[in-house]
């Protein structure tokens, strides 16, 4: 399983319609390489529709490899449609991977800690979202950190995919962020790296630049 996170940082709001742009084309290629996703978390931006950050799973033989391309700098190059004749024209944003697995984190979490409970799915999911009692909420009884996830999956898919994620909570609030757990636990939301970007998209339709040989 692959942890992978879109984040416009602190830029502006064309960084956050950026990460919108970049989630959709993410999406497009995790379905042409059958590889399965789940939206764990989002943070909006101040327009409709546009992300300051979305957190991922990712899985599938194909998942490490696509999310490895991803990795790093993502340059945006198109005139702001927010702000006409704004002479800034290039827009980055950071993606960060992270693998994980919940077996490796099992003596760290105890299991007899975590309260489960099956919870009815709705509203963004990953890729389909369905409607019946498979979503889990888990609880990590000791801290009352919770969280929830739904998939068309199994209940038991589910409730390793919470345990992954909650292991990684906990580390953020053992790292002494307990006020911003979600974003300490990725860091480069602070750092994104202009310039060297690990991809490079153009204009309104967001179509990628082929690398210079």
């Amino acid at each position: 399983m692959i942890l992978l996170q879109l984040t416009a940082n602190t830029g502006p709001e064309e960084c956050c319609l950026a990460v919108r742009k970049a989630l959709s084309q993410l999406l497009r290629e995790c379905d042409a390489a059958e590889v399965r996703t789940e939206l764990l978390e989002q943070v909006p931006g101040e327009r409709p529709g546009n992300f300051r950050s979305v957190l991922l799973a990712l899985e599938g033989a194909q998942a490490l490899a696509l999310a490895s391309r991803w990795s790093g700098s993502v340059q945006w190059v198109c005139p702001s449609p927010y702000r006409p004749g704004h002479r800034r024209k290039n827009w980055f944003i950071g993606v960060e991977a992270f693998e994980t697995d919940a077996s490796e984190a099992s003596h760290e979490l105890r299991e007899q800690d975590i309260r489960y409970e099956a919870v009815r799915a709705s509203g963004p999911g990953g890729q389909h979202v369905n409607k019946t009692d498979s979503a889990v909420r888990a609880t990590h009884v000791p801290s009352g950190l919770s969280v929830k996830v739904q998939t068309e999956r199994s209940q038991h898919a589910n409730k390793r995919l919470a345990k992954a994620l909650l292991a990684h909570r906990l580390e953020a609030l053992a790292d002494g962020a307990a006020d911003a757990a979600r974003n300490q636990r990725w860091r480069q939301h602070h750092g994104v790296e202009r310039g060297n970007a690990a991809r490079t998209f153009v204009g309104e339709r967001f179509v990628e630049r082929a690398a210079a040989p």
